[in-house]
């Protein structure tokens, strides 16, 4: 490339991630962000890396599959997961943000940097020719959406994403609830509104009926299943998923259990977890006060759910996340078939290494697929007739040989982390 300038479309997690990177290189970014020009239906504010629907970042236990490839970013240097730990918010072994304090820090970082050009405007349509990051999320434009599926000469896919509903602390009838984390993970980290076995039949009976926004049937990603779609699958579903009534000391023995997380630092604010839904607003308010620890809630965020969107990366993604058919164009983010806000940053992170490389005339590379960010981009790309977004998880790494099952989670690990350290010091990347 002649010039040192690069474009990345999308000031969420990814985009920012990438930005920072690159400009911290001496690079010149563009980033490109919609708001408050443009916002899709899952977006309220008008600061960069918004967060929408849960406020975790998942597991930071090692020996997790969440926690594996945080270590992989923090060898890699990650800005975006630094800020994230310095706005934490409660959440036992959950790496938990307060989301405005979140988008505000990274926010200001990024209008920090020098070699960081914020354009607020709507962007249709990418230039093929110029070195560009596509990091517009899973609720990108329309017209930029139909823009990569002319580039992709694929139709992308699309599933529907739902949003957890958030309540004031204040509402909660703290006779009814309890502090607590399954197992002791968090403490008082976690509120919990138990239910007898009458109370949980009257709320899964109400629940099963409620109106939806969307009636029609829609492909739904596992990981964010709105909970009444889960409940339909039948009476117990929702006792063995976010309802379970295990793990905890001395609360007698409920039948079911709802647990609020703490949604920001004051812990004013409490995000019902697990409870993606599709429900009407007043559906919601009607059918969740029946909890009896929620019995006057105050819901100052409605759930929600919006159409996610991503490519066919099988079918037109390198393992490096540039397009096949045009080597200037990468895609990253939940775009690019990752689902999460780690695998997001850590994708958008990936795709900005490869784009400097380039710009010094360097080939691009991929992390180790004993590493999860180097097993994802493994994935997402590898032949698959029945492409869906993927998650960080054990599962899609190489086997181990003669480990045992108990020790196995240490030994993918351990191995990671030797292959991340060696991989960023032999392309000179890390913090």
């Amino acid at each position: 490339m002649q010039n040192n300038s690069v474009d990345i479309i999308g000031g969420g997690l990814a985009g920012c991630e990438a930005a920072l990177y690159l400009a911290s290189r001496g690079v010149r970014v563009r980033l490109y962000e919609a708001k408050p020009k443009w916002r899709s239906a899952a977006h309220k504010s008008d600061g960069l890396a918004e967060i929408v629907c849960s406020n975790s970042l998942k597991s930071t236990v090692q020996t997790t599959a969440g926690g594996t490839l945080k270590n992989e970013l923090d060898a890699l240097g990650s800005r975006l997961l630094e800020i994230a730990r310095q706005n934490s918010v409660p959440a036992g072994s959950a790496l938990a943000v307060d989301r405005d304090g979140f988008s505000h820090a990274v926010t200001q970082a990024v209008r920090e940097q020098k070699n960081i050009t914020v354009v607020n405007e709507i962007v249709q349509s990418i230039d093929a020719s110029s070195l560009t990051l596509v990091c517009a999320g899973p609720v990108c434009h329309d017209g930029l959406a139909r823009s990569l599926m002319a580039l992709t000469g694929e139709e992308s896919l699309h599933f529907y994403d739902a949003a957890a509903p958030i309540i004031t602390a204040e509402c909660v009838d703290m006779s009814r609830a309890f502090f607590g984390a399954r197992y002791g993970k968090g403490d008082d980290d976690y509120l919990n509104c138990p239910m007898t076995k009458d109370e949980y039949l009257a709320f899964y009976d109400a629940l099963i009926g409620a109106e939806r926004v969307i009636d029609e049937a829609v492909d739904v990603f596992e990981g964010c299943m709105p909970v009444e779609v889960m409940a339909a699958r039948g009476v117990d579903a929702l006792r063995y998923g976010p309802l379970r009534p295990v793990g905890f000391r001395d609360a007698g023995k409920p039948y079911a259990v709802l647990q609020l997380r703490r949604e920001n630092t004051r812990a004013s604010l409490y995000n019902l977890v697990g409870f993606q839904t599709n429900l009407k607003f007043g559906e919601q308010k009607r059918v969740f006060s029946l909890i009896p620890a929620l019995k006057n809630i105050e819901i100052v965020r409605y759930g929600v759910m919006h159409r996610n969107t991503f490519i066919n990366a099988p079918m037109c993604l390198n393992s490096d996340l540039r397009l096949k058919a045009y080597g200037n164009t990468f895609v990253a983010g939940q775009l690019c078939g990752v689902e999460g806000y780690v695998e997001s940053i850590a994708t958008g992170l990936l795709a900005a290494i490869n784009a400097e490389r380039m710009l010094r005339g360097e080939n691009t590379v991929v992390p180790p697929e004993q590493t999860v960010l180097g097993a994802l981009c493994k994935y997402i790309t590898a032949p698959n007739v029945n492409f869906q977004p993927m998650n960080a998880n054990f599962g899609i790494l190489p086997p181990l040989d003669g480990v045992k099952k108990a020790e196995r989670k240490q030994a993918y690990y351990d191995r990671s982390a030797a292959a991340i350290a060696e991989w960023a010091q032999n392309t000179g990347v890390g913090g």
